[in-house]
Parts: C-alpha cells; structure tokens; sequence
C-alpha cells in the first residue's frame, strides 16, 4: 500500500518512521511518503490560505495551491489514488473504515490547517476520472488544529491491517471495535506478576480451564461495553 500525506508542517509526521509504522515502512509494507504543501505555492511569501468568501473569522486553505499538490501526486501514482480529507464535519472514522481503506492500493491524505480545505477541492476530485474517489473523515467529536494528528491515528489504524505488519494476525481479530457480538471492547487484561501492590489477577485466569477463561473475558468484555459505551450494545 502507497500513503502520500501533504502538511504544511511534514515535521509533524516523523512519528510515522517509529514503532509498527516505521516497522511496516522498513519492512516493504506500507509505502509513506510525505509532501510540503508549501512547496506549491507560486508567491514568495508561500501563500497557502485567504479569507473566506461571505465573511467569517479565520483562514482557508486555497484550492490552487491544493490542486497542485493532489496534481502532483497522482502523477506519480501507479492506480488511482483515494483522497482523504480529516475534518471535523466529515464522516466517522471507526474501525471498519479502517478496514476499507487498508484495502486500498493508494490512499492520499490532505491535511487541512486554519478554518480547513475550500470545499472545492474535494468537489472536484470527487469528479475526477483518474480519481478513485474522495473521503472526508473525522477522528472524533473535537477540532484540532490541524489534520496532521488525525492522519497519523488514521495511518496507524489501518497500518495495523496490513497482512504482515503485526507480529501475530489474529491480534487486530480480537482487537477492540473488531467484533459485532455485542461486545466490542475488550475486557481486563493481566500479566506477571500474579499479584502487584495486593492486587491479585483473578482466579480463573490461573485455573488452567480455558472454557472457563473464554466464557469469563467474554462476560468482562460485555459489562465493560455496556457501562463505557452503551450506545454499541445491540
């Protein structure tokens, strides 16, 4: 899979050459490349944002320089890329579609800053025939400053369902958000050593029954999801 990410601060995507992803990167995996928007503005001054027709506080992003950039890309693509846009008013990002996108051969990432992106950008490519389509995805029920955070959660998360990136597959199987059995969050979980500060893993975890131990997380994994997030309880 090829991830081009396009940030007026690429700085703030050096996380992604550490831990699983910088792993994935090394290893083949995962193709990420990173791109100053900047570098596409035409003014000495590197101009990447206006005020906003109709009036209003706060800054947009110019579709120009946008252009650009997403031009750019796509002419070194091999396919037709996907464009993702993180923002506040986009679609929800949870972990099926997470699992749409790591199936995906080429995902493009614009990471808007100010007030976001001039909507026309993503009008446009959505249009595109040399486009696979467009997304606008949001991360949560919260502004940030930017989209460059909700790149690097979005690339990690679909990072992850990469066949070969995680070290065991059945990981991501039984991660939370990864099952529609009425529990979707994981239950409690202990390692060594049996007790820490008095407090002592439970006793059906070292009984040796594995019906027992299965029947138990699954019992754990139901109240939790029920107290934290009844809205995912059937």
């Amino acid at each position: 899979m090829r991830v081009d990410i396009v940030s007026i601060f690429p700085e703030y995507l050096s996380p992604l050459d550490l831990s699983l992803v910088g792993k994935a990167r090394e290893a083949g995996l995962i193709d990420i490349r990173v791109h100053d928007l900047r570098e596409f503005a035409t003014d000495r001054h590197r101009t990447v944002d206006d005020t906003p027709y109709g009036g209003g506080p706060g800054m947009v992003m110019l579709a120009e320089v946008w252009g650009a950039a997403l031009d750019a890309v796509r002419a070194t693509a091999e396919s037709d890329p996907w464009l993702v846009i993180p923002t506040p008013s986009g679609y929800r990002f949870d972990q099926p579609t997470a699992t749409t996108l790591a199936q995906r051969e080429h995902l493009v990432i614009a990471c808007g800053r100010y007030e976001g992106i001039d909507s026309r950008v993503a009008e446009y490519y959505a249009a595109s025939d040399e486009w696979a389509g467009v997304v606008e995805l949001s991360v949560g029920d919260y502004v940030l400053a930017g989209g460059e955070a909700a790149a690097l959660v979005m690339v990690e998360a679909v990072a992850r369902l990469i066949p070969g990136v995680l070290g065991n597959a059945e990981s991501a199987a039984d991660d939370s958000f990864s099952k529609s059995d009425g529990a979707p969050l994981e239950g409690p979980l202990f390692t060594k050593p049996p007790v820490w500060r008095e407090l002592g893993v439970p006793d059906v975890l070292l009984s040796g029954d594995h019906g027992r131990i299965a029947r138990w997380r699954e019992e754990q994994a139901v109240e939790r999801t029920r107290e934290r997030r009844p809205d995912l309880t059937p």
